[in-house]
């Protein structure tokens, strides 16, 4: 089996920010440690969830390595390091290693994007070249290309190339994945909404959108999982299905960061092309939030 870098519920968190609309890092660090207070599983810093489209290289690399630091070997730190261009990809990468991290989460191309051939020379080049173990990300929605499970068949060759975040959507390909890659990949379910269908085929956790404002939630209901306990698993995923929808009710991460704000955390806005949600979609979801008695 590969190494495991975490099991369970692991936090896409947010990047928050100051009204002038740099990064807000005291925020951040509150962030932090409310998520490893309420045992989180794993922090995944400069995700889709974190805005790192937006970001500059410098604000990439000192949230990386601010995130590292704060958290100081209490539970795994993921980097998004991921790019369209492969030498771009593995600068990234290579900068996350040299501050610490546990691993790095490294979306598909985007596009310009690549054949599947394209892909297992791109992530390999990656891996050959770094020490810390990659979690591939598929999410064919945003990135116009899905990696095929006889791709990933290939790419679980590689000893560096452990596990994937799927977002794909779907259930018998996710299945496949597993039967023709065994325990030579692991996999992380990457929407929130599947997180129990995907284990309940092998999956060994979820990279949570939802972890930003349920963090013990989310820990639990993998954690009961993992022990045997699918139908509190099931039950939890059931309860929360509508929260959890909710906070896709737009563009991610731009309902999460509006839960935060709604209920207290003073995140900021996200950067542009980003906006802000309709009033009545925030109305809706303060009313969703209140339904769940976090508001």
């Amino acid at each position: 089996m590969k190494k495991v870098i975490f099991k369970g519920s692991g936090v896409a968190i947010i990047t928050p920010m100051n009204s002038d609309g740099s990064i807000n890092y005291n925020k951040l660090e509150e962030l932090i440690e409310f998520q490893i207070q309420n045992n989180t599983d794993s922090i995944i810093i400069c995700g889709t969830t974190g805005e790192s489209a937006a970001l500059t290289e410098e604000e990439h690399n000192n949230l990386i390595k601010f995130t590292v630091e704060k958290v100081n070997k209490r539970i795994p730190v993921i980097a998004g390091t991921g790019s369209n261009n492969t030498q771009k990809a593995l600068e990234h990468s290579l900068n996350a290693q040299e501050v610490g991290v546990d691993g790095l989460l490294i979306v598909t191309p985007y596009y310009n994007k690549t054949s599947q051939s394209g892909l297992i020379k791109h992530y390999n080049y990656i891996a050959d070249n770094v020490d810390t173990p990659i979690i591939l990300y598929n999410v064919p929605s945003r990135t116009g290309l899905n990696i095929k499970p006889e791709t990933y068949k290939e790419l679980s060759k590689h000893p560096n190339i452990v596990a994937t975040k799927e977002a794909s959507g779907d259930l018998s390909s996710i299945a496949k994945i597993v039967s023709i890659c065994g325990n030579d990949l692991l996999i992380y379910s990457g929407n929130d909404d599947q997180t129990v269908p995907i284990m309940s085929v092998g999956g060994i956790g979820v990279i949570s959108v939802f972890a930003n404002i349920c963090p013990k939630i989310s820990h639990d209901l993998t954690e009961r999982f993992l022990n045997g306990d699918v139908r509190g698993s099931s039950n939890l995923q059931i309860k929360y299905l509508k929260l959890m929808n909710a906070l896709f009710s737009d563009v991610n991460p731009i309902p999460i960061k509006e839960a935060l704000n709604l209920l207290g955390y003073n995140c900021g806005n996200c950067r542009m092309p980003l906006y802000k949600m309709s009033d009545e979609n925030i109305e809706n979801l303060k009313l969703i939030l209140k339904e769940y008695k976090l508001l």
